[in-house]
């Protein structure tokens, strides 16, 4: 039986906001959309979000991001947000007057909002391209040495 222990763990970071003053079934609607995603990808995703969750969610990958650049020196560009979740927090317990004496109960809930980030593999074919360059370069010339090479 495989152990937590037992699998490679991946470099990563995360970041955790506490407290938020966001019902978790809000956030969770906007975590949905960017796990999985490519950290800078899921970053844009979150700037254009219209809901308003969206803007705390967007400050806690960008530290989970720093995180990773700073504490464990990770590459910005090769980060996915491989872990991101909503937890529900302490809720604020209001009272709000109501007719003939009665009061009804407001309920103001937070939350705490963790993202994960890992490093992913980035394929760049940028550097194969250059290599495939200087070995077409190279056969010419060697077909142009055998021509002269016959001529003579």
């Amino acid at each position: 039986m495989p152990v937590k222990g037992d699998a490679p763990v991946l470099p990563g970071a995360r970041a955790i906001a506490r407290h938020v003053r966001i019902s978790p079934n809000k956030a969770r609607r906007v975590i949905n959309l960017v796990r999985g995603l490519p950290a800078k990808e899921a970053l844009t995703v979150l700037q254009f979000a219209p809901q308003a969750a969206s803007e705390q969610v967007y400050k806690v990958l960008a530290s989970a991001i720093a995180n990773a650049e700073n504490n464990e020196r990770l590459d910005p560009d090769a980060l996915l947000v491989s872990e991101a979740f909503v937890d529900e927090g302490p809720t604020l317990k209001r009272f709000r007057p109501r007719a003939q004496g009665r009061a009804y109960r407001i309920r103001k809930r937070t939350c705490h909002i963790t993202i994960a980030v890992e490093a992913v593999q980035v394929n760049r074919p940028a550097k194969k391209a250059p290599a495939k360059k200087a070995a077409k370069a190279a056969e010419p010339k060697a077909e142009s040495q055998t021509s002269t090479e016959g001529a003579e």
